[in-house]
């Protein structure tokens, strides 16, 4: 159970560092100055995080997945990497196109690049999510008791990050819905359990953050508007 516990923080950190910093890293990659340093490091994205994903996945290695759950999980690792993918080709492709304001090559990119892939990444990333909460609820620790302080603080990284995420990538329609969904789920069914399930504490905070994020940026706003579209990044 520690062990899933740390791995929850890892995650969390991981995953902030590599949906984040690539934003960040504007510079031009020498080696070949079309493309930027971010996109260098994105390139790793998946390499890192899916494997993550597996790891936690796994829960107990005395209880493997059955045949239909890691097919499952394949196709959602399968959605996840497409989807990050085609976005980080369309969105480095796009920094070229913007002196084609108008142009179908600039809304053909923009489309992979804002809408078709975000909506393909976050399919895979909640159902990645639904799927591990779905395994830890099959398989609880039972005689173990989580001091839930490395779940606690994953879930509040990964929940300010997960609220980045969705409103940045103008998919609230879909992940909204899903965290609050998630934060009901466990209030309902699964607050007396959650001392035996690092998993489900991790995404329970993860979703419950989220959703306080996105409430109070509703409120101020209006809506959940992009924070490129406010003014608050490029």
């Amino acid at each position: 159970m520690q062990r899933l516990a740390r791995l929850t923080l890892i995650f969390a950190i991981l995953f902030a560092v590599f949906i984040v910093a690539p934003a960040f890293l504007n510079g031009q990659f020498a080696p070949y100055p079309l493309i930027k340093n971010g996109d260098i490091l994105d390139l790793l994205t998946p390499l890192v995080l899916i494997p993550l994903y597996w790891l936690l996945f796994q829960i107990q290695p005395i209880r493997p997945p059955s045949q239909k759950e890691m097919l499952v999980f394949l196709v959602f690792a399968v959605l996840w990497v497409q989807g990050q993918g085609m976005h980080l080709v369309a969105n480095s492709i796009g920094h070229l196109t913007q002196t084609y304001s108008g142009s179908e090559i600039e809304q053909l990119t923009h489309f992979y690049d804002e809408i078709l892939s975000h909506y393909i990444w976050h399919f895979g990333l909640v159902g990645l999510s639904a799927l591990l909460i779905y395994r830890q609820w099959q398989n609880p620790f039972l005689k173990q008791r989580s001091g839930l302080k490395f779940e606690i603080t994953a879930g509040i990284i990964h929940g300010f990050n997960y609220f980045i995420d969705i409103v940045e990538s103008g998919t609230t329609v879909l992940g909204v819905p899903f965290a609050v969904g998630v934060v009901i789920f466990t209030l309902i069914w699964g607050r007396q359990h959650l001392r035996q399930q690092p998993i489900l504490v991790f995404f329970f905070v993860s979703y419950s953050i989220a959703c306080l994020f996105f409430l109070g940026w509703g409120l101020y706003w209006g809506g959940l508007p992009e924070f490129s579209k406010v003014g608050i990044i490029d």
